[in-house]
């Protein structure tokens, strides 16, 4: 069964697009039964094109992806979500809408590579950054028997990759 993961933040244009391609990209190469979803509470409705060059960097097919809503994922007819995961200080302290199944939550904070100092070159290097970072702790998910484990364990789990 499909472990199905939903990534937030605010504007969906940059860290929640990260980590939907690098978790889907890393499920793949591993051969886990992961799909990742991003959204965001007010959707920019364009993606950071530093966030896509990162990606593309990393051998992830960006064609999929786009900046939507988390209201697509709150319906009845949505996919179950088994986590959610927040990856912008201002997502996690929104009040979210009720997921269906009552997914696992945590928060993964990341500054926004959008602020970096430097121009372009400066922004460049934090959207890398800021991708290995959410790649390292997307490998860990990867790593735990997500089909079997009991939501308070899930929960410990992840709280436990957010500190690492």
């Amino acid at each position: 069964m499909t472990v199905n993961v939903l990534i937030l933040c605010t504007h969906n244009s940059a860290r929640s697009v990260l980590a939907e391609g690098m978790l889907n990209h890393l499920a793949q190469k591993a051969g886990k039964d992961v799909r990742a979803y991003s959204a965001g509470s007010a959707p920019s409705g364009r993606l950071n094109p530093f966030a896509l060059e990162a990606l593309v960097g990393a051998g992830v097919d960006v064609s999929p992806y786009r900046s939507k809503s988390w209201d697509e994922f709150a319906g009845d007819a949505s996919p179950v979500m088994r986590i959610v995961i927040t990856v912008c200080d201002s997502a996690a302290q929104e009040t979210c809408p009720y997921w269906p199944g009552s997914p696992v939550k945590v928060h993964w904070g990341y500054p926004d590579p959008s602020n970096a100092p430097g121009g372009d070159e400066g922004k460049r290097v934090a959207f890398e950054l800021t991708r290995q970072a959410i790649a390292y702790r997307l490998v860990q998910l990867l790593a735990l028997p997500l089909e079997s484990m009991p939501d308070a364990e899930l929960q410990a789990a992840l709280t436990a990759i957010s500190e690492s």
